[in-house]
């Protein structure tokens, strides 16, 4: 078994650091607000704190009524981690293993929400930009984790070109 590497380890930090922060927000949001469903703040220009509590996966797209279904997205958010805290163990490239924290961060903050109350709070509006839904710091570290991810794919896949091309020319 291979060991983990440095940035398989930073990567687990960020995914604990994502977690903190993001259960950080909603405590300040439910508990230190108290910010109801449906109720709207506005922070700044198109920013605004609207209290939604989304019982689907990303974005309410498949709606979990049944707590048969949201314990179903809990253990596949954890078995997911567990997946990418797996294969992320011994990475080398760092685009790689921040995509990876990113993920498994968001993933396990979203399923805390779900044990703790059955659904995940969302309250980040930014509606005035046309931007539809409310989300949370959970939902943009998975947006942002498999932006990183396709980055890297698309670099990896130019670095193996680039040395394949160079590999031909010797």
């Amino acid at each position: 078994m291979k060991s983990m590497t440095r940035l398989g380890g930073m990567a687990l930090i960020l995914a604990i650091a994502v977690i903190a922060a993001d259960q950080a927000s909603k405590y300040w949001i439910l508990g230190v607000l108290k910010l109801q469903e449906g109720q709207s703040i506005l922070l700044a220009g198109p920013l605004r704190l609207t209290g939604v509590w989304n019982h689907g996966v990303s974005f309410g797209l498949l709606r979990a009524d049944h707590d048969l279904v949201r314990w179903g997205f809990v253990a596949f958010s954890c078995i997911v981690a567990i997946v990418l805290a797996s294969w992320v163990r011994t990475s080398e490239r760092p685009l790689f293993a921040a995509a990876m924290g990113l993920l498994i961060g968001g993933a396990l903050g979203n399923a805390i929400d779900r044990v703790r109350f059955g659904a995940v709070t969302d309250f980040i509006d930014i509606s005035a930009l046309h931007f539809p839904w409310v989300f949370n710091l959970a939902d943009a570290a998975i947006n942002i984790g498999i932006i990183c991810l396709l980055l890297d794919m698309l670099l990896q896949d130019r670095q193996e070109k680039v040395s394949r091309t160079a590999g031909d020319a010797a």
